[in-house]
């Protein structure tokens, strides 16, 4: 077993790492340790005196790396576990004997390389979010010259110091700080950048005291909390409570969520906006909403929920003077992305019904009871979703509106959800297939919708459906046919 002994730092582990591969030392004869501070002074080699080579008999090997792999070793030598050193120099090891699998996240390793990289980039990123300067009190224990403006303690839950350090020397300018962790110190004097690793407290470097930029961001911070809009599960985690004490503000959250939770939730305001003249009346939410008048364009509808997760409306398609309207129940999946009804899988089944019912796709008027695609995800994949009865009531209005402009002879519900629309009341299809019946002058005859028949599982079945749907088709044309020449 190889010793080798390393600052605690990528660049240091990169040199050695580059040794032991010119080597080939392999990644189970290396037992990889970090020099103590306390130790530095009396290691001056790189491998100690059991090591087979020393520092200087071997020139580090070459290895051409990705960027993406590169970027995700920098980025995972700041994840805190002992035995870090020891996989990343097995990572490249297996990449330098032509393992390209090893930077895949299915790979074992890739696995666990690609989530070491994704908790320290969460980590700089919330170091970044939740760090706070606050004005250093003044002091006799450190001489002016070396005093901070400003000073900052926190948490990190990686080594993430040295990164956030230099993007906030960046932002600071001129304006000279200190941040303190349980580990390490980051000092910045308006020029230069210096790190000190060194174990510390948070009262070390960082007393400090309120200036008026603090008292005022204190007061709007408090000023524009809505105790009716607090969610705490979500708040928490949002902003996990560890960081709390970091914040200036974090003494204000605890005892803004206790309010809440004691009646400023329920009368919607803070409690010293309710201590003021005025009586608080409970309004249900649904009253609350001011009257609005009904939207001009299927675009700006709002009348249900489901416009917020669809890509668009789809509305129908076809002359306005169609003697025959299809109705289906809601657009797919791709219908939702092009903004055209039945386009998809189901859409190219119909196509071949209406052919056999001697029918042009171009002569018909195509539309849905509902407009907005309903799903839910699957994987990567965006599922139907059967649409709910007010959501079906909701779009009501635009199908009353298109069977008002174009006043159909015959109309063809394909599935139950189109008949429920158009009875106005929710109904078993079987109960009303092979049985034409008349609402408000209109001739409707209800047959399956094609998606019926692609989930049949045997041929004979989906033949079957495609059939009867090109029978109620055929119907329909003769019915408008008859119609005609009255």
């Amino acid at each position: 077993m190889q010793i080798i002994s390393i600052d605690d730092d990528y660049q240091a582990w990169r040199e050695a790492a580059l040794q032991a591969l010119a080597s080939r030392m392999a990644p189970e004869d290396i037992d990889w340790r970090v020099i103590a501070d306390d130790d530095r002074a009396a290691t001056p080699a790189l491998f100690d005196d059991r090591a087979r080579v020393p520092r200087a008999a071997v020139a580090p090997a070459k290895v051409r790396i990705s960027r993406e792999l590169g970027e995700l070793l920098k980025d995972a030598a700041c994840y805190r576990d002992t035995a870090r050193w020891a996989f990343l120099y097995r990572v490249l090891w297996r990449w330098h004997d032509g393992d390209r699998s090893v930077a895949s996240a299915a790979d074992c390793d890739g696995a666990r390389l690609y989530k070491m990289a994704k908790a320290v980039r969460r980590a700089k990123h919330d170091m970044i979010a939740y760090v706070r300067f606050r004005l250093r009190e003044p002091g006799n224990d450190v001489p002016a010259p070396d005093q901070p403006e400003y000073v900052a303690w926190y948490e990190p839950e990686h080594d993430v110091l040295a990164w956030s350090a230099e993007h906030f020397a960046r932002r600071m300018g001129r304006s000279t700080w200190l941040i303190s962790t349980p580990d390490a110190a980051a000092w910045w004097d308006g020029k230069n950048l210096r790190l000190e690793h060194r174990p510390a407290s948070s009262s070390d470097h960082c007393r400090h005291t309120a200036d008026e930029a603090e008292a005022l961001w204190l007061a709007y911070y408090r000023s524009t909390f809505n105790p009716a809009r607090l969610n705490e599960t979500a708040f928490e985690q949002h902003m996990s409570v560890r960081f709390w004490k970091g914040l200036p503000e974090g003494h204000l959250i605890p005892s803004m969520i206790s309010e809440a939770k004691s009646g400023a939730q329920r009368i919607a305001q803070a409690r010293g906006v309710g201590m003021l003249g005025g009586k608080s009346v409970p309004v249900d939410a649904h009253d609350a909403q001011p009257a609005r008048a009904q939207p001009s364009t299927l675009d700006a509808c709002r009348r249900c929920e489901l416009w917020r997760h669809a890509t668009q409306a789809v509305d129908g398609i076809g002359p306005d003077d169609a003697r025959i309207m299809l109705i289906g129940e809601q657009p797919g999946d791709q219908e939702d992305l092009a903004g055209k009804p039945f386009i998809g899988p189901a859409g190219r089944l119909l196509d071949v019904a209406i052919e056999r019912a001697e029918l042009r796709r171009e002569h018909l008027y195509l539309t849905n009871a509902v407009k907005h695609f309903k799903w839910m995800l699957r994987g990567k994949r965006r599922l139907h979703k059967t649409a709910a009865q007010q959501e079906i009531e909701a779009c009501g209005y635009w199908l009353q509106r298109e069977l008002e402009r174009v006043t159909p002879a015959v109309v063809v519900t394909l599935g139950a959800t189109a008949l429920t629309a158009l009875l106005r009341e929710k109904v078993s299809l079987r109960d009303w297939l092979d049985r034409p019946i008349e609402v408000d002058g209109m001739r409707v005859i209800a047959t399956y919708h094609p998606s019926f028949a692609l989930r049949q599982e045997h041929d004979e079945a989906r033949e079957r459906v495609l059939d009867a749907i090109a029978s109620a088709l055929a119907r329909a044309r003769d019915l408008a046919d008859a119609e005609r020449e009255r």
